[in-house]
């Protein structure tokens, strides 16, 4: 079975307010301390006003939910703790007038020196699932026949629409401004593991991204890890909504994988089209139509999503996640992603109530 695992980055943001906090290395403390989170399962991220949590290796997906929550509750009881909140957003609703500081790491300095609008601007947070690989070569093959599907993924968990207190018009903001760094967007197709190495190797080599942390892919071989990390997905409003991802994920790569251990074909997809899907997708989420990955042409999200779920089918039943997967696919269809919800809240009461919707999730399923 593949195992798999979860990273969430949360923003910690002033309740009154929801102005980033930059306080991770006081909330960092107090988790550790904490008897249910170590060190290594809360980390530092880019800004001061962030936080990443990662969960250990599981089998289920009874596991990866529980461990979400239990990292959720942790950093969301330290973060009260020092006097500020996480928000289960992909972007940050309202921004400070001056930049958020940096966390002080060489390579930090480094990209503020490089980039500084976008480091000013990455006030944004995702959802990286690795899935287990017993080599690269499978791992390459994975990526080949796993990204026509990232629009999808991305649709499912699109939850960042707003940005400077007001709504953007896209699902997921987070998307464009991260779209800004040189290496991003969908992968391209890959000839094999030596083809990815001497991609990776001329991208180095041409000095304009300093290391491989930076190949900013929606879907890469993970360097510190014998896994595919998919990273395409916007941070989850509710664990249950991770879950579903992290099955649906597990479920495309052991779908993969058999189809590369049957010699099945690929689904030919151009790169234009691959990017152009994944800015439709970024605008509208689940509430319009997507490019559906077998055709090439738009179709009903709802649609899509049914023939995502026929596709990896066998795969779930396999891992033992078919029913889960499928019941809580079915309710994100019915209630709309954590995008929809973030903009009735707004509709209805401001953004007061988007700050309560996006700040009381960390210790609900």
């Amino acid at each position: 079975m593949i195992t798999v695992g979860v990273e969430e980055e949360y923003l910690l943001v002033t309740p009154e307010t929801l102005l980033p906090a930059p306080l991770v290395q006081q909330v960092r403390a107090t988790a550790r301390l904490a008897p249910i989170a170590t060190e290594r399962e809360v980390q530092e991220e880019l800004l001061q006003a962030q936080v990443e949590v990662a969960s250990p290796v599981c089998t289920s997906l009874v596991e990866v939910g529980g461990h979400l929550l239990r990292l959720r509750q942790a950093v969301a009881a330290a973060a009260q703790a020092n006097g500020c909140r996480i928000a289960l957003s992909a972007t940050a609703p309202v921004r400070t007038t001056s930049p958020v500081p940096i966390t002080r790491t060489a390579r930090y300095m480094k990209m503020q020196q490089e980039a500084r609008l976008l480091v000013d601007e990455q006030l944004i947070c995702g959802m990286h699932v690795h899935v287990g690989m017993p080599d690269r070569e499978t791992g390459v093959a994975v990526l080949n026949r796993l990204r026509v599907w990232l629009p999808t993924l991305l649709a499912m968990s699109a939850n960042g629409p707003l940005w400077d207190g007001r709504d953007t018009g896209f699902a997921s903001w987070r998307t464009i401004v991260f779209g800004r760094w040189p290496v991003s967007g969908p992968p391209p197709h890959f000839a094999g593991p030596a083809d990815y190495e001497a991609r990776v190797d001329a991208l180095m080599e041409s000095g304009v991204i300093p290391d491989r942390r930076q190949l900013y892919w929606q879907a890469r071989l993970s360097e510190r890890y014998p896994t595919v990390e998919v990273r395409c997905c916007d941070m989850q409003l509710e664990a249950d909504d991770a879950v579903i991802l992290a099955g649906v994920i597990r479920g495309l790569a052991t779908t993969a994988v058999a189809e590369n251990k049957a010699g099945g074909a690929l689904v030919p997809c151009r790169p234009e089209l691959l990017q152009a899907a994944m800015w439709h997708a970024a605008r509208h989420g689940l509430g319009s139509t997507l490019v559906d990955p077998t055709t090439g042409r738009l179709r009903s999200s709802g649609d899509v999503l049914c023939a995502l779920l026929r596709y990896i089918g066998p795969a779930l039943e396999e891992n033992g996640d078919h029913r889960e997967v499928t019941s809580l696919v079915h309710r994100l269809l019915q209630r709309g992603t954590a995008a929809d919800r973030q903009r009735r809240a707004l509709a209805e009461a401001g953004l007061p109530a988007v700050g309560a919707l996006i700040t009381a999730g960390a210790t609900t399923a």
